[in-house]
């Protein structure tokens, strides 16, 4: 690793710095009277730091991306005869081992025979590939910052539009920033498609999307139930939807009311300490609210219905009795409420600033109208920051959709069509986690159907989005 480079790389950018805008300055004094140059000086010296800067950099991210296959090549291409002959799994961990022996430590396992002392003499070759490869890197990172350094000085001078060039390249680390971003996404989604095609290659389409049964076990034998599995996604995106409307319950209503007791009714001291108390909810792990639903509100919930269950026994409703008294810890309830409650900062804190950001004019017009407090926020306040607030509601509901941890330890691994919230669901998150852990293989239509579900959850995400896009456009052109 040469890592340790960069402090170096940074005294030598801003010696370069220095020394560039130095060298504009002493040019600048000797400039004909009645002109003037292009650039600042220190915009000068940016130039000479950038030009040391970068190419440096350069050569320290590719010897950080490829020194590891090019010493592995390199120890490999001298490998002896019997490291050869062993086979392809024992001669990589042979390999590794030596490069392990060669940067001082101890091989992960004894070695018999003749590879003992061969394990030696190649660690001690590996050692002197890694330590050329590494002070190459070195040599190369600092030629690069000086010859980039004496080019950057040598264009310095008067006329020189270093202004322009400087702001040149921060245009170009922006826009590749925003490249790095776009890439991702398409990267993504390239992803998915591909494994999502080969699984729908194996599973029709319509039996996917309109199937009622989700089991993805395939059967050993072909004469057992179930020997094709069966991939219907309809229980798993209502088990979804089901949690998340759950949980918007909780945290829509709850979070818009302390956004707008915060922003309107409460005073400066209960909203210095009303306001950090909520957003610490955020900062809780999701793992922290799955115990808390787990081992505090879902025996709480059992409780209270199978006592209401124990009331209604033997009555008029004693169908819907013996029902509530078999409800267990597990169920949608239970892990819509947590999740609502995790939600509530998200909700809270994006709409008291939206709310906070309508002009005080349209407060003050409309208390000058004689409106009271509570007036203003139903007819002026909510309607002029619906558009914000929606996009806040907007970002809860992804957030749930995309909760796989509180679902898991509350609502249960139960693939059930159902809307009743006292039900065990699962969802298309936990599904997948189900499906891609452990050891896989991608050949198997139980595997892929997880790039399936991933493909449909992003476009039903989509296809949100572009709604609420739309209405948030509507409104926006009413209010602005």
């Amino acid at each position: 690793m040469i890592w340790f480079l960069i402090p170096v790389l940074a005294v030598m950018a801003a010696l370069a710095y220095g020394l560039g805008r130095n060298r504009a300055q002493r040019l600048a004094r000797d400039v004909a009277k009645g002109e003037s140059p292009h650039s600042r000086p220190q915009q000068h010296g940016y130039y000479a730091l950038i030009w040391v800067a970068v190419p440096a950099l350069a050569v320290v991210i590719a010897a950080g991306l490829f020194s590891g296959s090019i010493e592995h090549s390199l120890v490999a291409a001298g490998s002896p005869d019997a490291v050869m002959a062993l086979e392809p799994f024992r001669r990589e961990a042979f390999m590794n081992d030596a490069r392990i022996v060669g940067e001082g430590g101890r091989a992960l396992q004894a070695w018999p025979g003749e590879l003992a002392p061969i394990l030696i003499s190649e660690g001690a070759r590996a050692g002197r590939i890694h330590d050329t490869l590494v002070w190459g890197a070195v040599a190369a990172a600092i030629l690069a910052a000086i010859m980039g350094g004496l080019f950057a000085l040598a264009q310095i001078r008067p006329s020189l539009r270093a202004r322009n060039r400087v702001e040149g390249w921060i245009g170009g680390l922006l826009f590749a920033c925003s490249a790095v971003a776009i890439l991702t996404t398409v990267g993504i989604v390239f992803s998915l498609l591909w494994d999502s095609l080969r699984f729908f290659q194996a599973v029709p389409v319509t039996d996917f999307l309109f199937g009622t049964q989700w089991s993805p076990q395939i059967a050993i034998r072909a004469d057992q139930v179930g020997s094709s599995g069966a991939f219907g996604a309809v229980p798993l995106f209502a088990g979804t939807f089901l949690i998340m409307l759950i949980a918007m319950a909780v945290a829509a209503p709850v979070g818009l009311f302390s956004a707008i007791y915060l922003s309107e009714y409460a005073s400066s001291l209960s909203r210095g300490i009303v306001k950090p108390l909520l957003e610490i909810l955020a900062g809780v792990p999701t793992v922290v609210y799955g115990f808390f639903a787990a081992l505090t509100v879902g025996p709480a919930f059992r409780e209270f219905f199978n006592g209401i269950g124990a009331l209604l026994v033997g009555g008029p409703l004693d169908g819907i009795g013996q029902y509530l008294l078999l409800v267990q810890n597990q169920m949608a309830l239970v892990a819509g409420a947590v999740m609502g409650i995790m939600l509530i900062p998200f909700v809270s804190s994006l709409s008291d600033d939206i709310i906070n950001a309508v002009p005080q004019s349209l407060r003050d017009g409309s208390y000058a109208m004689g409106a009271t407090k509570s007036e203003t926020v139903k007819r002026v306040l909510l309607p002029a920051a619906l558009p914000g607030i929606a996009g806040a509601l907007l970002l809860a509901m992804s957030r749930a959709i995309g909760e796989t941890m509180i679902v898991t330890m509350a609502a249960g691994l139960a693939a059930r069509l159902t809307l009743n919230p006292l039900d065990t669901v699962t969802t298309v998150t936990v599904q997948i986690v189900t499906l891609l852990t452990g050891d896989q293989e991608f050949d198997s239509p139980k595997t892929l159907a997880a790039f399936g579900l991933g493909l449909t959850l992003f476009l039903v995400t989509l296809v949100l989005n572009i709604v609420a896009q739309r209405i948030v456009q509507t409104y926006r052109e009413q209010y602005d």
